[in-house]
């Protein structure tokens, strides 16, 4: 858990030293997102192909109309498959949340429509479970990033859809999700 306690202590830093003017002109927005992610893999020859629901929530400050930094909480949901192995089923269970920290980006189509991407460092834990009896607790951070599309339907509130790839460690989860963001100010 030291990845994601290091990883927590600076993403509080990182936002306490933004300039308090940010709350003043309007940089400061928050967000959440539900969604599906999917694992696909083999994991020590047990092989998964699964989906979970997903969440997402983040916060972050605008620079500009297209640069923003980010931090959020990603939690996966929980993976589970049933597995034949030797005859005997077995549930293998597979779980990770943690915690983000990147940059953003939007390229504006039209006033209300603009493209998004997203690309930052996760930081994040994980568990392995077999019948219940845990099997490996991993932790690392690892590469995000994301593609979608916001809608804007005031000044503040937009509709956001995307397509986000997290690695983690030697395996990688898609999620596609659909939330909201509210922009402080104009």
């Amino acid at each position: 858990m030291n990845t994601v306690r290091s990883a927590s202590t600076a993403i509080i830093l990182a936002f306490s030293l933004l300039p308090m003017a940010a709350l003043a002109d309007g940089g400061i927005y928050v967000g959440a997102s539900i969604g599906s992610a999917n694992l696909d893999d083999d994991f020590d020859g047990l092989a998964i192909n699964t989906d979970s629901t997903s969440f997402r929530i983040l916060g972050g400050w605008r620079f500009n109309e297209n640069f923003s930094i980010e931090a959020g909480y990603h939690d996966f949901g929980d993976f589970e498959q049933q597995i034949d192995i030797g005859g005997s089923l077995v549930t293998v269970g597979l779980s990770a949340d943690g915690y983000t920290l990147g940059v953003a980006g939007a390229l504006p189509v039209t006033d209300r429509i603009s493209l998004i991407g997203r690309l930052g460092m996760f930081f994040w834990d994980g568990a392995a479970e077999i019948n219940n009896v845990s099997q490996a607790t991993p932790e690392d951070s690892n590469l995000y990033f994301s593609g979608g599309a916001s809608y804007a339907l005031t000044e503040r509130f937009s509709i956001v859809g995307d397509w986000s790839r997290y690695d983690l460690d030697d395996t990688q989860s898609n999620v596609i999700s659909a939330g909201f963001r509210y922009q402080f100010g104009k």
